[in-house]
């Protein structure tokens, strides 16, 4: 590519542009590449059998030499999550992140079996020198400790990525660097990336306060059991809730890995006090209902969450009873509303009471900030150009016109795609008519790139009409076909009801298999026709189409005649 053999700076996103998660975003200059975040996210109804998704590390594969670093600006997955498969593929110099994302990111990687000693931790005042590029850091809001903005500074210009935040002006935890922000801005920033999550939202978020406001008064008013279901990863939601449960005389039950590891880091770091709280599960069946809290993971209704199998009756160990009071203390992932619909209803009809998020019930809030917080972070940072990123399409075109409310020229934003490059050369900034590879890569299990879609559009039909596999045996020294084919199907038709379907499709791989070991046996010949002839056939009498699979087996006989 000519654009990388000059003076210019290039930006350009690897994942988190038209989608919210997988957050990836890198800039170039001469021979020195830094990356910020190496996010994944999580696959959708439509591919299954996918554990998570991640960028496609194809180009920095290729330029691995002249990658600087990673910065990470906060721990939730869709930032740190491929850093696993980052490292089991790329040779990356150093990691820096803040505190609590370091302690995510070693437990990730000591659960995947891989060593790393380059994980160091900044705060506001590290400063990161290389050759060309120089990085430092602002503290933000989010709903995890030590989120941060990042300001780098090039030859060609100043770039400021803001991570995710909003703006809380009574936060659970510290607050935002407003004065710093608006110092970097001061300054003179040339290209901004911000948050685009809740773009489409109006008006400002509810502060983190009102809603450990509304939980202190739940559980003033409720004396039986309180189960929250909230994300594990919200740690400052998970702090007030400890703080709550101490001031009212409740021990905390804990459900759900990703649930305990987050506790556990949080309270070696000291974002969480009272270890003393904590119980086992068992432990909480022994204690009234008014000193129990259980806390636990499955607020999107996931199937094998804990909040699910207790809805249903299947956990182990907690059984609802008729005074039990549950909480969801999170909001709907897109997509996600009819697994939580379908799990607020077994609740209801186990007869216990049920809080969610409404305009009466404050037990929630985004750690993503709306319409206003959004053109608040663009007056502090007051950039030239502006460049919204993680969000879908809509999100960033909205975002885009935050900015251009805001005062930046429409011609000097950018609403891009994964693999769109910017030309960042003294100060002005141009869009690039080359791209990048950036792509969806899928991880099955712990294996990358396993999973193409020529595999997953096979998933989608066995998903959908099942599959078809006919066994035939030939005897190719005679070339006979020797007995009836064996037809069996899963995923298709019910084979009781449907004897007589089933017995047309023998007769047809008969006829076709006959016929061609007459003229003479190519096996790959007599499967297309075995599989042109079914999927005709089954077309017409069903409308669907399964996979159809044959196997043709080779079996020699000795065939004696009889004087």
């Amino acid at each position: 590519m000519k654009l990388f053999e000059d003076e210019k700076t290039l930006i350009f996103a690897l994942g988190g542009l038209g989608e919210v998660g997988k957050n990836m975003y890198c800039v170039m200059h001469k021979n020195e590449i830094i990356i910020t975040d190496v996010g994944i996210t999580f696959p959708q109804g439509e591919l299954p059998g996918v554990n998570y998704i991640i960028p496609d590390f194809t180009f920095l594969k290729q330029n691995e030499n002249k990658i600087k670093a990673v910065f990470i600006t906060h721990g939730h997955e869709d930032h740190i999550g491929a850093i696993p498969f980052l490292l089991q593929n790329i040779e990356i110099p150093k990691i820096y992140a803040p505190n609590q994302a370091v302690g995510l990111i070693r437990r990730k990687l000591e659960d995947r079996g891989i060593r790393y000693d380059n994980l160091i931790t900044y705060n506001e005042d590290t400063k990161v020198k290389f050759k060309y590029i120089e990085v430092e850091f602002f503290m933000t809001t989010h709903s995890i400790p030590d989120s941060h903005g990042i300001c780098i500074k090039t030859p060609n210009g100043t770039i400021v990525t803001t991570g995710d935040f909003k703006f809380d002006l009574t936060p659970i935890g510290p607050m935002a660097n407003l004065h710093k922000m608006a110092q970097i801005g001061k300054e003179g920033v040339t290209l901004l990336l911000s948050d685009s999550t809740n773009a489409l939202n109006p008006g400002f978020s509810t502060s983190e306060s009102k809603v450990d406001q509304t939980l202190g008064e739940i559980f003033k008013g409720h004396h039986g059991r309180i189960i929250i279901a909230t994300f594990a990863s919200n740690i400052y939601r998970l702090k007030h809730i400890v703080d709550t449960c101490k001031r009212n005389d409740r021990k905390i039950a804990i459900f759900g890995r990703s649930m305990e590891n987050n506790i556990e880091i949080s309270i070696q770091d000291g974002y969480i006090k009272h270890k003393e709280i904590f119980i086992t599960p068992e432990e909480s069946n022994t204690l009234p209902g008014e000193k129990v809290c259980l806390l636990c993971t499955g607020t999107q209704g996931e199937p094998l969450a804990a909040l699910s199998r207790i809805a249903i009756g299947t956990h182990k160990q907690i059984k609802l009873k008729e005074n039990d009071l549950v909480v969801f203390s999170s909001s709907a992932i897109p997509g996600n509303a009819v697994s939580i619909s379908r799990t607020i209803n077994k609740l209801y009809l186990k007869g216990v009471k049920v809080y969610t998020n409404t305009s009466l019930n404050d037990v929630h809030t985004s750690g993503h900030g709306n319409q206003e917080e959004l053109k608040l972070m663009i007056r502090l940072i007051n950039p030239k150009y502006f460049m919204p990123f993680h969000g879908e399409h809509r999100m960033l075109k909205t975002h885009a016109d935050l900015g251009v409310s805001c005062g930046i020229p429409r011609e000097n934003t950018f609403v891009l795609e994964n693999g769109d490059v910017l030309i960042m050369h003294k100060g002005k900034i141009t869009k690039s008519n080359e791209k990048i590879q950036a792509g969806d890569v899928y991880v099955d299990g712990n294996r990358i790139g396993s999973v193409g879609n020529a595999v997953m559009k096979d998933r989608k039909i066995m998903a959908s009409d099942g599959i078809v596999v006919i066994i035939a045996n030939i005897d190719t020294k005679n070339n006979i076909l020797l007995g009836n084919p064996n037809i069996t199907t899963r995923g298709f038709v019910l084979v009781n009801d449907n004897q007589e379907l089933l017995k047309q499709l023998e007769e047809i791989v008969k006829q076709v298999i006959n016929t061609k070991i007459k003229e003479h046996i190519n096996y790959n010949e007599i499967k297309t026709e075995i599989v042109s002839n079914l999927t005709e056939y089954i077309l017409d009498k069903t409308g669907r189409k399964p996979i159809i699979l044959p196997v043709i087996m080779d079996i020699k006989k000795e065939i004696k005649v009889k004087n």
